[in-house]
Order: structure tokens, then C-alpha cells, then sequence
């Protein structure tokens, strides 16, 4: 494998430049409340593809190195981010205390998912390529 498709940072890069889009998608219609419902879905989806382009990328090259659940939970904590300061910065929402303290509760449920257990998962196990990689270790 290339060193593009096992790097560390790039599915994180990959993934926070993805829900930049995935927010804007989302949300960034709520500004324009006055335009048609129609054309803000349409807007929405020439938007959501390419947050598409990077997030599937981000999940490919990530599961080189990462669970599908930490891949997962990595996500939502980006998500969480980005729309914290989309929030802030474009719809002008103050976020309040109790945002900040959900917010925490997510990040500290979510370090759990990276936490060794040391045991293998069946589906890495029959994944192309275990078996090479059982036998070099």
C-alpha cells in the first residue's frame, strides 16, 4: 500500500474538509428561508457531493489504519467541531455552557472507542490481506 492510503492524519484532513460541506449542506440553507424548498434541496446536493468525494476517500484510506468505529467516532467529534464554529460564525448562535458540557460528555464517551482491547475484530480477521498479515507477524 501506497503511504497516501496509510496515513494517520489524512482521514482526519479528509474528514474535517468533508464536514465543512456536510454543515454548509446541511445547514447553511437556513439563511436563505426566503428561497424555495425545492431549490435549497438541489443546492444542498451539488454541496453534499462533494463532501462525498472526500468522505469516502477518508473512510477507505482510514480503515488502513483505523476501526470502522473509530473512523466513526472520529467523525462525530470533527462534526462537532466544525459545526460549533459554523454555529458561531455564520449563523451568529452563541453556543451557552451547556453546549460546551454535552459537547465534553461526547468527546470523553467517544475516547473509549480508541482504547486497545486487544483482542482482534472477526470482520479485520477475514479482511483481504489478514491472513499475509498473520503470517508476517
Amino acid at each position: 500500500m501506497s503511504g497516501i492510503t496509510t496515513s494517520r492524519v489524512l482521514p482526519f484532513v479528509l474528514l474535517t474538509f468533508s464536514n465543512i460541506f456536510m454543515t454548509f449542506a446541511w445547514y447553511g440553507h437556513l439563511k436563505f428561508k426566503d428561497k424555495p424548498i425545492w431549490l435549497v434541496i438541489f443546492a444542498s446536493w451539488g454541496i453534499a457531493l462533494f463532501e462525498y468525494m472526500l468522505q469516502v476517500p477518508a473512510n477507505r484510506w482510514g480503515s488502513n489504519v483505523y476501526s470502522a468505529a473509530q473512523l466513526k467516532v472520529s467523525q462525530e467529534i470533527i462534526t462537532l467541531i466544525v459545526f460549533s464554529g459554523f454555529s458561531v460564525l455564520y449563523l451568529k448562535s452563541a453556543l451557552k455552557w451547556n453546549h460546551f458540557a454535552a459537547f465534553l460528555c461526547i468527546v470523553a464517551a467517544a475516547a473509549f472507542v480508541f482504547i486497545p482491547d486487544n483482542q482482534k475484530d472477526p470482520v479485520e480477521q477475514n479482511a483481504p490481506g489478514a491472513a499475509a498479515n498473520r503470517e508476517a507477524s
